[in-house]
């Protein structure tokens, strides 16, 4: 029997074959490793429009600030749209979130707030400081306050016979404190500082909405209410979904026909992931860890 040998020509087209799948394979690669690993700082987006998600509970600005400052950078943007679901959360995250938008701001970019279905206490604080706000009549916003929650668990330790026994170096270093009730000076020390950051908040919204303070303060109580009702009150200046803010922003700007509207694209860390496909939403957020009591802009009835 014979033996079949293919001839040098079939061998180097064969050869050239293989070296031209493998080169175009490590080109696939290579590439996307390198959208994998190039900050998105470094890509320049072009667009009229940006518009990012605030959404869920506020408890760290660092990526909605990072985005607001590079459409700040970015000379083809020329309006942000801020699309917010959230009830709030620490008091901080929203306070750098605002401070950015007045940046945004007095550098001419002009920066609308569309609300969807929640955008209370820290959700509307960050929209006060567009140069417009939009609501939905039944988008429940306001709850301009600030709150402190403790937990008392003394009796519970009493029952299982647990004694706590607390060395400090001052005597205000454990106020809050879940194992003991708490004192008048200590309960009078902690209203003191949520009635600053109280302040705080008034002072925002009466600088963000050109209102007097005054007027801010009668309604900041903490009462929650509907975009309906805020309209009245001057809390937001229209009312309209994310389609009109759209529309309008592109016309505040000077867009003629439909805008290009540029976003990121949401990054969810692999543990929240396999939390959110595993279980459900409520369950996934009572799995992770709670630090505390803190400062907070929330409306939370629950």
């Amino acid at each position: 029997m014979e033996n079949t040998i293919p001839n040098q020509p079939q061998r180097s087209f064969l050869r050239s074959v293989f070296r031209f799948c493998a080169g175009l394979l490590i080109l696939v690669v290579l590439i996307a490793m390198g959208s994998v690993l190039i900050p998105d700082r470094w890509k320049t987006p072009s667009g009229d429009i940006a518009l990012i998600h605030i959404q869920g509970m506020l408890m760290d600005s660092q990526d909605i600030v990072r985005q607001l400052s590079d459409y700040r950078h970015n000379k083809e943007v020329r309006g942000i749209l801020l699309r917010i679901d959230s009830p709030g959360g620490a008091v901080a995250p929203a306070q750098e979130i605002y401070n950015e938008i007045m940046k945004l701001r007095a550098e001419q970019k002009t920066v609308y707030a569309s609300m969807g279905t929640v955008a209370a206490s820290g959700g509307y604080y960050i929209a006060s400081a567009a140069d417009y706000v939009l609501a939905n009549p039944g988008t429940l916003t306001g709850s301009i306050s600030a709150v402190m929650a403790f937990n008392n668990i003394e009796e519970l330790t009493k029952k299982f016979g647990i004694k706590p026994d607390i060395i400090k170096s001052g005597k205000y270093k454990d106020v809050g404190s879940p194992l003991r009730a708490m004192k008048p000076e200590e309960r009078e020390l902690l209203q003191n500082v949520v009635d600053d950051v109280h302040q705080q908040f008034v002072q925002a919204v009466a600088k963000g909405r050109g209102l007097p303070v005054s007027e801010v303060s009668m309604i900041a109580d903490g009462r929650i209410m509907t975009g309906k009702q805020a309209l009245e009150l001057k809390l937001v200046d229209e009312l309209g979904g994310l389609e009109k803010a759209k529309e309008l922003l592109a016309k505040k700007i000077g867009v003629q026909g439909r805008p290009k509207v540029i976003e990121e694209k949401e990054k969810t860390p692999f543990f929240a992931w396999l939390l959110q496909g595993s279980f459900p939403g409520r369950l996934a957020a009572s799995l992770i860890p709670s630090p505390g009591p803190f400062l907070q802009y929330i409306w939370n009835p629950l």
